[in-house]
């Protein structure tokens, strides 16, 4: 009986500290980093953590953005041209926007990566961090979008060093205040 007092005082204690400091015992909400990366369902809530990765918000971005600190690589997938179109039919890719000074790798934020796209994606990033694997890095997509988390984790697999994840991306850019721009594919 003693004991179960005691353990009931501690835990009030320790819901009084949690309160009165605004954390929370378990959040209810918090997503679990996968051991691999995330293969479907790429449209949905994320962790708030890249192991290895520092996450940042809108402004943090915007500081580097204007400090010219930092690569920004945008990840969201382009669209792909429709199976069953008529023949004749002129195809237009949909406009993007991204964040003014990024480059825009599309699809290379998948859970499984084609060879293609994994040679498309490593040398690109090679050519715009000028090889320096300590040169800052920013991955961004869209918010609740594990494209971006997954690029992050490869290219901390390569081996870069300063891997910065903008976890809510250009959705977060644009709540801030900041303005987007039409985005060209990287070649």
């Amino acid at each position: 009986m003693r004991r179960a007092i005691c353990r009931l005082g501690q835990a009030a204690a320790l819901a009084f500290y949690l309160a009165a400091s605004g954390a929370t015992a378990i959040d209810a909400g918090a997503v679990p980093e996968p051991e691999g990366y995330r293969t479907d369902d790429y449209r949905s809530p994320v962790p708030k953590t890249l192991t290895g990765a520092r996450v940042i918000g809108a402004d943090e971005a915007e500081a580097l953005l204007k400090a010219r600190e930092a690569v920004f690589i945008d990840v969201f997938p382009r669209a792909p041209k429709p199976p069953n179109l008529p023949a004749g039919t002129v195809w237009r890719d949909p406009t993007h926007m991204t964040i003014e000074g990024a480059h825009w790798l599309p699809n290379v934020g998948y859970g499984v990566l084609s060879p293609e796209f994994e040679t498309y994606f490593k040398s690109r990033l090679e050519q715009l961090t000028d090889g320096d694997g300590v040169r800052p890095v920013v991955f961004f997509c869209l918010k609740d979008c594990w494209m971006s988390w997954n690029a992050g984790k490869r290219a901390l697999e390569w081996g870069y060093k300063n891997v910065i994840w903008f976890s809510e991306g250009t959705d977060a850019w644009q709540e801030a205040g900041f303005d987007l721009v039409k985005a060209t594919p990287v070649p």
